[in-house]
């Protein structure tokens, strides 16, 4: 029984059930009954359990892609990157091979690998391009050429599936080209982000061809609706090219001559020669100890890894579970100022490793517990970085998405892939289907002035040739006694690292089922602005009770989407578990 749930931007959860047969086997999915939460609130989770494997994404023809991965012979890799590829047909607003991802790789030998395909800044890029940018776009950086990278999502993946799979590329992209080709039925979620980018993708004739079309009754070019059929054709056609030809069609051949020639007639400063120079790189993991458990993370360009790590190791100091029972306001308050202090770490300290020298002392347990001395139970304390004046904005779209699986050979991925915003910079290389990132707002656009996630950034994360912005996706890996036990990753933006922050708080301090765990309240602080976001499933006299410790409380519509698998190493028992703040799938064979 699978069952998928629709938040509302309201209090409360709309959830219905469907039976799934996969492969001539009955899917383990369970439905786990409501809870009620430590507020009073409704909690809903969605629960899979499985002895063999499993896989976990927002959405459900993903996830087969992953399931039918794993029957047709496929490891964990396999399973994960058939399932990003096929998100990058049925969530193309969050992701696709225009973007870029960071994957995760624990592998049955025991060794853990960190491919960066995060995009690349054009070589023609500098510091000041946004700021003598001559465009018709008030915000380049976020719309239009110049806010693109050169997307890595594809040749991650191939590299991913090359050296670790047992599948090779052409499996990993069928059920996507099938998806696009066939079509797939526009959700709500899908057909409400069209409506928020419309007016920035009417701009570019490639993406209206893709995602418009004549309204029936009025005759008007509107987005595709809610249950209707959207088919692409050109996306298809691109995967089979690729499928044919392999990666360096996308960037040796094809692909980058129609993308260098889009750039050039539209003011965009990407060349041939940027996509035959992308090249991924192999990063050393961030590894850090939390209690009884091996924690493994995305090293910089991510800020995940780093500030994961960091945050677990000031909240060390304190004993969360008993906290959690005896001093609910002052647990809460406490993780609210341990992130706080790595943001601020954040905004000052990171950037990509291969330009500046990046402070890994960020996550010794000495500087951790210098930091917890200074948090104050009673009041909110002061950081030693200044936050300009101009720092407060919303960011409450989440985007970005994330991939859970593992299998019983040992094989865990996290992989954690974007386009950036909703539906990157809003335009598609035309004849292509493929929509191109605007991760070039992930560096320090303007000095002193917050991205689209209101994050402020330092010199380390400035604009440069070649280099990679810095990202708050935080794929993470969890060992016990050299096995792994929980795999979760989020989308989110700065969110992402305070979502994993609170799967891996609520399941191993709480020991929360992983459902449980994903599908608990959130709150967020991101040091700049100063304000602790608390998502609206919490009550009104918990927001009081912070409120008397001096916090500045933002209400939030949403805290983002969270995947994660946990292993039971006594029951040999996989469990999967979607988000139900969205409709996503949880499934194994």
């Amino acid at each position: 029984m699978l069952k998928f749930c629709l938040m509302g931007w309201s209090v409360g959860v709309l959830c219905f059930a469907a039976t799934t047969s996969v492969w001539g086997v009955q899917s383990s999915l369970v439905s786990v009954p409501p809870t009620t939460s430590d507020l009073g609130v409704l909690v809903e989770n969605a629960e899979s359990t499985s002895r063999k494997n499993m896989v976990a994404s927002v959405h459900p023809l993903a996830t087969q892609a992953g399931v039918d991965a794993f029957a047709n012979g496929g490891n964990a890799i396999d399973a994960a990157i058939a399932t990003a590829l096929t998100l990058g047909v049925v969530d193309n607003f969050n992701s696709g091979i225009g973007g870029g991802c960071f994957i995760l790789i624990r592998t049955a030998k025991g060794e853990v690998y960190a491919i960066d395909g995060r995009e690349m800044a054009p070589s023609a890029a500098t510091q000041d391009l946004f700021r003598d940018a001559k465009t018709r776009f008030s915000n380049p950086s976020q719309t239009g050429p110049l806010a693109s990278g050169v997307p890595g999502a594809l040749k991650a993946y191939a590299q991913a599936v090359a050296q670790h799979g047992r599948l090779d590329l052409r499996a990993s992209l069928k059920k996507g080209m099938e998806a696009a080709e066939g079509g797939f039925q526009v959700t709500e979620a899908y057909a409400a982000k069209l409506r928020i980018a419309k007016k920035a993708m009417l701009q570019f004739p490639g993406a209206v061809n893709v995602f418009f079309r004549p309204d029936p009754k009025t005759g008007l070019i509107e987005p595709y609706r809610a249950g209707e059929i959207l088919k692409q054709s050109d996306l298809a056609k691109t995967y089979r090219k690729i499928s044919q030809e392999g990666t360096d069609w996308f960037y040796r051949g094809g692909f980058s001559e129609l993308a260098g020639q889009w750039m050039e007639a539209n003011g965009g400063i990407m060349t041939v020669n940027d996509f035959a120079k992308y090249k991924t790189v192999n990063r050393k993991p961030v590894r850090s100890e939390y209690r009884d458990f091996e924690i493994y993370g995305f090293p910089p360009p991510s800020s995940g890894g780093v500030h994961v790590a960091q945050v677990l190791n000031i909240l060390e100091q304190f004993d969360l579970a008993e906290m959690y029972q005896s001093d609910r306001v002052g647990f809460y308050h406490v993780v609210a100022e341990a992130m706080k202090l790595a943001f601020a770490d954040r905004a000052f300290w990171l950037g990509d490793p291969d330009y500046v020298d990046v402070p890994l002392g960020l996550i010794e347990k000495s500087y951790a517990k210098e930091l917890a001395v200074k948090i104050k139970m009673d009041s909110v304390l002061t950081t030693d970085h200044n936050i300009p004046p101009n720092a407060a904005t919303d960011f409450f779209e989440r985007h970005t998405t994330h991939v859970a699986a593992a299998d019983s050979e040992g094989n865990w991925v996290a992989l954690t892939t974007t386009v950036n915003t909703t539906f990157g910079a809003k335009y598609v290389i035309p004849g292509t289907g493929v929509i191109m990132n605007n991760q070039m707002d992930d560096f320090v656009a303007f000095p002193g002035k917050p991205n689209a996630f209101g994050l402020i950034g330092g010199e380390n994360n400035a604009v440069a040739s070649g280099k990679r912005p810095l990202s708050s996706m935080s794929p993470t890996i969890v060992l016990r006694d050299g096995q792994p036990v929980l795999t979760v990753g989020a989308a989110g933006g700065p969110k992402i690292i305070t979502e994993v922050l609170w799967a891996i708080i609520n399941h191993l301090d709480l020991e929360m089922p992983i459902g449980e765990a994903i599908a608990a309240p959130r709150l967020h602080h991101q040091w700049a602005p100063k304000q602790l976001l608390l998502e609206a499933t919490f009550d009104k006299k918990m927001a009081e009770q912070l409120t008397a410790k001096q916090h500045q409380i933002k209400r939030s519509r949403s805290m983002g989407i969270c995947q994660g698998i946990t292993f039971d190493t006594k029951t040999g028992i996989f469990t999967g578990a979607f988000d139900p703040r969205t409709t996503g799938s949880a499934a194994g064979e």
